[in-house]
């Protein structure tokens, strides 16, 4: 039996107005691939009571670890533009060979919209 964890995804809508809301997982196994959490997460989202559409319906492609227990915090408000290529979770992988333990917070964001966005950090007021 794998261990399972509580994860916090945070789902990104928007980077530069700061659009942003956790949800989070309990129970979930750590030895499952990014692909299939990602599978796990979109079809959890799309139904979950008191979820605005908006972030129901989103085109969430990516996942990158923002926080993990006992780590440290970025200053950044919706999530660090540094190391992608350790952060990012890459399909075909294990939740823990990405880095993902217990009371991890991932990012699940349009990388497209992440692209855009750390070619120019700008947040909107």
């Amino acid at each position: 039996m794998a261990a399972a964890a509580v994860v916090t995804v945070r789902l990104v809508r928007s980077f530069e107005h700061r659009n942003f809301k956790p949800v989070v997982f309990h129970g979930v196994r750590l030895d499952q691939t990014v692909n299939d959490f990602i599978q796990l997460v979109r079809d959890d989202i799309a139904t979950r009571p008191g979820l605005p559409p908006p972030f129901k319906k989103y085109a969430y492609d990516t996942m990158k670890i923002i926080h993990q227990a006992h780590g440290a915090k970025t200053n950044e408000l919706v999530m660090s533009l540094e190391d992608d290529e350790k952060l990012i979770l890459q399909d075909g992988q294990t939740l823990t060979a990405a880095g993902v333990a217990n009371e991890t917070e991932v990012a699940f964001f349009r990388q497209e919209d992440y692209s855009v966005y750390k070619a120019n950090p700008q947040t909107a007021w």
